[in-house]
């Protein structure tokens, strides 16, 4: 049955068609609620895409994604056997669980599980942190209002009182601080091992290409000298960043596909001419068999049978580029026959080459196809550093966006493809990172100690968040959860405790930097919340706002001002501030609050949600701009120009349901305020109630117009954050210092949204924490 106010709101519809589909306000205090009168579809539309875009998609893929992966042949075999093969059965044996791996986890796990849980197209643990916060209130900061869920890419579905489990665990998470913090927190550490993968995968890659070298002559290219090699080719690889993957990004796909072609052609033939039967390897109990003869050295050399799935997280992450689709194909028509032949290929050679372990890639390619292979080798492991990296800036963009890592620069290279960014500050860190680690390690066994860590980590946190999203997201069957626990978790625990076996042998290095990059994203997103919560308890009051308006010394000057802050739920208190020491104040104020939202993308047309405060003369409205976590915040059109052209549209919008509403008879429970006007309510008809009514809507937006050409001021808080009094040392430390010392090196918000620095103005507090 309808409700009351149902039934009014779809009478006024009928009277009224201009009404229709317009959002109306319920009555709440008016700093504490912003309006929902924005335009744009609210509906997806899932077209499918026809095989032509596919397949262009899927080889495009080859370039991008699969860099990191296809790249693991040149050293999964050192790594497994460092001390060398005792037994040809083991080779059996490691053949047999390379090929289970790539087959339950890539395959079968990422792109047919994983990739279904992307985020409108995006994907990555913040996405399957936003997806939780979606459809669980488990997200830290209060900034959570109704009106976000009309956003189209929302998608909010809530489980249903006979999903018994999904509802259980739903009420768990969100009543629970301690689950809140732990997603938070892994989700921060899934981040930072993914970065860290960003150092160690050009390391690895360049440095296990270059040592191809050593094959065309050992005593000129000594050790040292391919060490010294790989760390030139790593320091252009970084240099060229700031030119964007796009200029170059059009060579990707055709060399990693002449690559994987070329490995699967070698394999082939070192399979057939070596011996075929390694083939039985596909049958498991040489698993079982490899690991009985050899125990515990079985166990720790699943640190090195791992390294064949490294890059599999690109797979997810960069989902947004392409499709699922594309990506299945790409992954199941090319990339896992190609490699399964490259492996079977190697372990072939190997069978009547044991002591060329060390270097099986490169000492099992044919004579006449050495160089020709090597150049293609360098450049694809270029192609997988530069996936790897653009994927890490990519990540840092999403938790810089979500309030998680301190402000950096984020410059946009491409104005054709969506979401290649640029980081110059972490980019020279990376690159630092990367050549301290070639240096030191010098070896990719070494390497590939600290590089296992990384890479099962990352996938255990990714299968954990799947657990979640199946059960409070998917709901599915707690059966079909159990076979992926079983199934896929199991294995990945198997491999992580292998991997932290090799902790004190170079596996530190990861955890280490993961732990660093853990702890700085923490400490500014605490205090990030502490902020927050600080302005909504000292937010300015309706009272307040009156009595400031009416003091006799406050006067209006012409022009606008643009008032920001991160503060969603009222006006902040350092307005205050502002007006006891300036009280002046422009004939048409905006407070805008920056909101990020958990989603990927904020269409723009959705982007700005506006609020009058009342009364109406005093021209003051409350903006909230929501942004998506891949969203760029300096948009071709400037901010300025935007903001003001939605102002204009919401003003037309709420002009009209305040008129209209004078016509109306007002029920009990209506959701718009009633306003009243004399002059409608006293004329005959109704077409001189349009003309009144639309020479002041006229009225107002000239006013808005000529306030924007007097000049449009932007003011920005430059708070000071320090602990309160009677704070504890350890607050003290996080504040005072740490959060103080990261704050100096920050990237402001005024370039993040692309404000004029002339008419920046910023108003400076101290916010006692």
């Amino acid at each position: 049955m309808a409700t009351k106010e149902e039934s009014s709101s779809k009478n006024n519809e009928e009277e009224y068609p201009e009404f229709k589909g317009m959002t109306k306000l319920r009555r709440h205090d008016s700093l504490d609620l912003e309006s929902s009168n924005v335009k744009g579809s609210h509906a997806h539309s899932s077209k499918e895409m026809n095989w032509t875009i596919v397949l262009s998609l899927a080889f495009q893929s080859l370039g991008v994604i699969y860099g990191d992966i296809g790249t693991s042949p040149l050293y999964v075999y050192a790594s497994t056997f460092p001390k060398g093969i005792k037994d040809k059965k083991d080779i059996l044996g490691v053949l047999s669980l390379i090929y289970y791996t790539i087959t339950l986890l890539p395959l079968i796990k990422y792109v047919f599980i994983v990739l279904r849980a992307n985020d409108n197209g995006k994907g990555g643990t913040f996405a399957l942190y936003s997806l939780l916060c979606r459809n669980a209130k488990v997200g830290l900061l209060p900034s959570t209002q109704v009106e976000d869920q009309q956003v189209s890419n929302y998608q909010l579905q809530l489980p249903s009182n006979h999903l018994g489990l999904s509802l259980k665990l739903k009420t768990f998470l969100e009543n629970s601080i301690v689950s809140k913090y732990v997603l938070l927190i892994v989700t921060m550490l899934s981040t930072s091992l993914v970065i860290g993968d960003g150092v160690l995968t050009p390391s690895i890659s360049v440095l296990s290409a270059v040592s191809g070298l050593k094959e065309a002559s050992e005593t000129v290219f000594t050790e040292g000298r391919v060490v010294w090699i790989s760390v030139g080719i790593l320091i252009l690889l970084f240099s060229v960043q700031r030119f964007g993957t796009d200029k170059v990004g059009y060579s990707f796909a055709p060399i990693v596909s002449i690559w994987f072609v070329m490995n699967a052609s070698i394999g082939l033939y070192n399979f057939i001419k070596f011996d075929p039967t390694v083939i039985k390897a596909v049958n498991p109990w040489y698993i079982i068999d490899y690991f009985s003869r050899n125990g515990k050295d079985a166990w720790v050399s699943l640190g090195g049978v791992v390294l064949c799935v490294t890059g599999t997280e690109a797979l997810f992450a960069d989902v947004g580029h392409f499709s699922v689709r594309s990506i299945q194909l790409s992954m199941s028509a090319l990339v896992y026959p190609a490699l399964m032949l490259t492996y079977s290929g190697q372990a072939s050679f190997l069978r009547l080459h044991e002591g060329d372990v060390t270097n099986t890639f490169f000492k099992a390619i044919p004579g006449p196809l050495f160089w020709p292979v090597f150049v293609i080798a360098v450049l694809s492991a270029i192609i997988a550093s530069q996936a790897m990296i653009s994927g890490t800036f990519s990540i840092i963009q999403q938790s810089l966006a979500l309030g998680c890592f301190p402000r950096v620069s984020v410059v946009h290279t491409s104005a054709t493809f969506e979401g290649q960014v640029y980081i110059p500050e972490v980019n020279y860190v990376i690159m630092l990172a990367s050549v301290i680690v070639t240096l030191a390690f010098r070896t990719t066994e070494k390497i590939g100690n600290a590089y296992g860590i990384a890479v099962v980590f990352a996938e255990t946190i990714t299968s954990s968040f799947m657990v979640l999203v199946m059960l409070v997201i998917w709901k599915k069957n707690i059966a079909l959860v159990l076979v992926f626990i079983c199934c896929i978790m199991s294995v990945e625990f198997i491999y992580l405790t292998a991997v932290l076996y090799k902790f004190p042998h170079g596996g530190y290095f990861p955890i280490a930097f993961a732990c660093l990059l853990l702890t700085i994203m923490y400490i500014w997103n605490y205090v990030y919340r502490k902020k927050y919560y600080y302005e909504m308890e000292n937010k300015v009051s309706p009272d307040t706002l009156k009595e400031i308006l009416s003091q006799s010394n406050f006067c209006r000057i012409p022009g606008m001002a643009i008032f920001y802050s991160e503060l969603v739920h009222g006006i902040p208190p350092i307005f205050e501030h502002y007006i006891g020491n300036v009280p002046a104040l422009q004939s048409v104020v905006v407070f805008a609050s920056i909101k990020a939202l958990p989603v990927s993308t904020v269409p723009s047309e959705e982007r700005f949600v506006f609020r009058r405060v009342h009364p109406r003369e005093l021209y003051l409205f409350r903006c909230v701009v929501r942004y998506g976590y891949t969203d760029p915040r300096n948009e071709e059109e400037s901010f300025e120009r935007l903001l003001i052209e939605r102002l204009k549209e919401f003003m037309r919008n709420d002009f009209w349901i305040h008129a209209k509403n004078n016509e109306i008879e007002q029920r009990p429970g209506d959701v718009v305020e009633m306003v009243e006007d004399d002059r409608i309510r006293s004329s005959e008809n109704k077409e001189e109630s349009m003309r009144i009514i639309e020479e002041d809507l006229e009225k107002e937006i000239v006013v808005i117009e000529k306030a924007a050409r007097v000049g449009v001021v932007h003011m920005m808080g430059e708070t000071e954050v320090v602990s309160g009094k009677g704070a504890g040392v350890g607050k003290k430390i996080v504040i005072d210092l740490a959060y103080n010392f990261i704050k100096k090196n920050l990237r402001q918000t005024d370039k993040q949204l692309d404000i004029p620095r002339k008419r920046l103005l910023k108003v400076g507090m101290t916010y006692e924490l």
